[in-house]
C-alpha cells in the first residue's frame, strides 16, 4: 500500500464553489488514491475557530496534512493538473 493521505477541505456552507471543490476532490482521490485517503470537510460557518489552526484566508481551501509537506490549494479544484501536483500525486511537467 502507498502513502496515506489526510486531506482537509475548508468550506463556508454549501455554496456552488464548495460543492464543486468537494466533488472534484472526491473524483481525483477515487481515481488516484483509492483506499489511501481520508477527507475531512470543515464548514467554517459551523466551526469558524478551526480556520486559525491552518491559517485559512480564503475558501474553499484544501489542506494536505499528511504526507508532509503540508500543502494548501485554494479554489474549486477544477484544475486537475494543479491539484494533483499540489498533492504530490503527479510531478510538475
Amino acid at each position: 500500500m502507498g502513502k496515506a493521505y489526510e486531506l482537509r477541505l475548508y468550506v463556508a456552507g454549501k455554496t456552488t464553489k464548495s460543492v464543486t471543490a468537494l466533488n472534484n476532490l472526491k473524483k481525483y482521490c477515487e481515481e488516484h488514491l483509492k483506499g489511501q485517503y481520508s477527507i475531512e470537510v470543515i464548514d467554517l460557518l459551523v466551526q469558524p475557530q478551526l480556520a486559525e489552526g491552518d491559517q485559512i484566508l480564503a475558501i474553499p481551501t484544501l489542506v494536505k496534512k499528511v504526507p508532509e509537506p503540508v500543502r494548501k490549494i485554494i479554489g474549486d479544484l477544477s484544475n486537475e493538473e494543479k491539484v494533483l501536483v499540489g498533492l504530490d500525486i503527479r510531478t510538475k511537467k
